[in-house]
């Protein structure tokens, strides 16, 4: 399964981050995003406690019950090992994170799940390699920018690396061709006011723009 999920993901690129939706959009969201191409989604936890954890896993759990086979759900925004194990009851095949926690790594490759950690610095980076993550995330990724991302790569080669925040349409290539295994992309293809409008079709032409890139 795990081989499977790293498949997905070295395959299909593109991880849509679905961050403080509410529970009965999230199967139509799924919907239009598979629509556009995409078979990757991450359902973030809220740490400020605004959006109950079992809330956010009975999403991941609908995708991955009503997707099986079509999309490859995890979890984002995972801060601690007990919000792994929620995520693996729910059905998340991968485990992310905007920080570099050991305990995290451990309890994700204890449970056989992919683990994508964030890293800032390559001391980050070869720390959560070191710890068995699958692939560093390097975040923010806008922020750094892409001669940063490539001046941390050249060194840590070895190590898989996924982009996350400040990706768009029009530098996706630009971090796909830098070496890295895939991107994270939240508001610049799940839009909350399309989704709060039901205009799913338009969230399906916005995810078709960025995966017929790939």
């Amino acid at each position: 399964m795990k081989n499977q999920v790293i498949e997905c993901i070295d395959r299909h690129k593109i991880i849509a981050i679905v961050r403080g939706l509410k529970k009965d959009q999230i199967l139509p969201t799924a919907q239009a995003l598979y629509d556009g191409g995409i078979r990757l989604m991450e359902v973030t936890f809220d740490q400020t406690g605004k959006i109950p954890a079992s809330e956010t896993q009975a999403m991941i759990s609908a995708i991955a019950k009503e997707f099986e086979g079509k999309i490859c759900p995890g979890a984002g925004t995972v801060m601690n090992a007990e919000q792994v194990r929620l995520a693996a009851e729910a059905g998340a095949q991968y485990i992310i994170s905007p920080d570099t926690n050991e305990e995290v790594i451990k309890e994700s490759v204890k449970l056989g799940l992919v683990s994508i950690p964030g890293a800032l610095t390559p001391t980050e980076a070869a720390f959560a390699h070191r710890c068995g993550a699958d692939y560093v995330k390097m975040f923010p990724a806008g922020e750094l920018g892409l001669s940063y991302i490539k001046a941390v790569r050249a060194p840590l080669s070895h190590i898989k690396m996924l982009a996350v925040g400040g990706v768009d349409e029009k530098n996706l290539m630009d971090f796909i061709g830098a070496g890295l295994c895939g991107v994270g992309i939240g508001s610049g293809i799940v839009k909350k006011s399309l989704i709060d409008a039901g205009e799913y079709e338009k969230l399906t032409q916005l995810a078709r723009a960025y995966t017929d890139q790939i």
